[in-house]
């Protein structure tokens, strides 16, 4: 299956290099010489990394196929796609169509299915949608989501006290969005 790993924005410089906006975890090794990527939107349909580098925070890239600042110009916009079945090397690395789906067990007892995998700087989290319902958060480290078993259908789930009832209604850490004062009336 094919995972979209970055979009092409503007051109850097006049040697055809541009920006990308990513969409991976991994830009280090999406982006060594020598990877392609199959492409959308854009007039190529393959491109190979010649050269990458980082600009503060912006990742620039140089493709094989793209020689001047023209060529770039047409790639803005593009997305860049790999095919996971040929990039799966972790054993432990898993993407979001992998999971949505599976059933969200805690001591072997079913609490909701999996709904998305949010990609964050920090940590990733499990998106759950619980049986009652409500979403739950849930962060994708080995202690708490100790195994993932696609070809069974299940996520074990191992979590600490209060993961559930967090962001919920009636729960101290809902965000309050002020449903409950009356106009005019004033807050505590």
């Amino acid at each position: 299956m094919d995972v979209l790993v970055a979009r092409i924005g503007k051109p850097h410089g006049i040697r055809g290099e541009v920006t990308v906006q990513l969409f991976t975890d991994a830009p280090e090794d999406r982006f060594e010489a020598g990877e392609t990527f199959r492409v959308e939107d854009a007039t190529v349909t393959e491109l190979t990394v010649v050269r990458a580098r980082w600009n503060k925070d912006i990742l620039i890239v140089g493709f094989e196929q793209i020689a001047d600042r023209n060529q770039a110009e047409t790639l803005r916009g593009a997305q860049l796609f790999i095919d996971t079945d040929e990039a799966h090397d972790e054993d432990d690395a898993w993407y979001e169509h992998e999971l949505v789906g599976l059933d969200a067990r805690v001591d072997g007892v079913s609490v909701g299915k999996v709904t998305g995998l949010r990609t964050m700087a920090v940590q990733d989290l499990l998106v759950v949608e619980l049986a009652d319902g409500h979403e739950a958060l849930v962060p994708f480290v080995g202690e708490i989501v100790p195994e993932v078993d696609p070809e069974a259908g299940f996520v074990a789930i191992v979590p600490p006290a209060g993961l559930f009832d967090l962001n919920t209604p009636g729960s101290n850490q809902a965000p309050d969005d002020g449903d409950d004062v009356a106009p005019g009336e004033a807050r505590d």
